[in-house]
């Protein structure tokens, strides 16, 4: 997600999450030494207190903290998730017949640190400010492991299925979808408008990676504490730009997703992910209501079109 302005407010919240994981949470699965490298100064500085421990004083200070340290607990089992979903399709094709397209990347580091990835094109969608801002903030990342191929979309005026085709990606070789942080703030119009431009895209052997919201109370209560507590301590609330716009049972996203051929291997809430990886679990409705669907096209399923 992202404007005019540049790189949102939650693309950077979940840039400095993954630098908060990094080497500490699910040692061994999670590693991402980008996060940190994408961060301007000021950025670094609630990911330094919460990896040190060192909880600041005062109200703002310490309401940026307990969000960074929240995203942190968040982005280990839901990386660790995506990740893994995607090594399985290289496994599956190999790296010649396999592409990569990440929904809304933001701040997204995989195309530099996701080793499986090499040989393989990677293509990042999002708004041509974010991008902008994203290719200057990595210009002092290492060589990447397979250089991401940006495509500018804007969502209100620009076709995506054009734009992905004129960036070169192929209807006739399996994708990988990942759709990472983006649903919770369309329409269900817009999401449903995605998915029939994913369907049409997508070859037989295609996965699709989608993180959603389900519709329960704790998660609503979570997002109206932060606005109040925003208020408050007068420091500015970074969901209040990106509303929600909507939520889905996975009974509704998985019917959404068969319409595009697309058949739902598993679907699981954070909190379960985070039991099975061992990581924090401190806000426990929050984890529950944020959910991972991995759905694949068969590979002898019909082909796009």
């Amino acid at each position: 997600m992202g404007g005019a302005g540049g790189a949102s407010r939650t693309a950077i919240l979940v840039c400095q999450g993954r630098a908060v994981a990094h080497g500490r949470l699910a040692p061994g699965r999670f590693d991402d030494p980008t996060a940190l490298a994408l961060l301007r100064p000021a950025e670094r500085v609630a990911v330094e207190q919460v990896r040190a421990d060192a909880v600041p004083v005062g109200a703002r200070p310490r309401m940026a903290f307990e969000m960074v340290r929240a995203c942190g607990d968040a982005m280990a089992p839901r990386t660790v998730t995506i990740d893994d979903a995607v090594r399985e399709v290289v496994a599956r094709h190999g790296a010649a017949g396999t592409q990569v397209v990440i929904l809304g990347a933001g701040l997204d580091g995989r195309a530099w640190q996701l080793r499986e990835l090499a040989g393989i094109p990677v293509f990042e969608v999002d708004h041509p400010a974010t991008q902008r801002e994203k290719r200057e903030r990595a210009g002092g990342l290492a060589e990447p492991v397979s250089a991401p191929v940006y495509v500018p979309v804007d969502f209100s005026r620009d076709d995506l299925g054009d734009a992905l085709a004129a960036a070169g990606h192929r209807e006739s070789a399996p994708t990988v979808w990942i759709w990472e942080g983006v649903v919770p703030y369309l329409t269900r119009g817009q999401t449903l408008g995605t998915l029939q431009v994913i369907a049409a895209r997508s070859a037989p052997g295609s996965r699709l990676i989608i993180q959603y919201h389900s519709p329960t109370p704790g998660f609503a209560l979570g997002r109206g504490a932060a606005a109040v507590l925003s208020r408050l301590t007068g420091s500015e609330n970074p969901m209040a730009r990106e509303p929600n716009r909507s939520a889905w049972t996975p009974r509704a996203m998985g019917r959404a997703v068969a319409a595009g051929g697309f058949t739902v291997t598993r679907d699981d809430t954070l909190l379960v992910l985070a039991r099975r990886f061992d990581t924090p679990a401190r806000h426990r409705q929050s984890l529950r209501g944020t959910r991972i669907l991995v759905a694949d096209r068969p590979a002898g399923g019909p082909s796009p079109g």
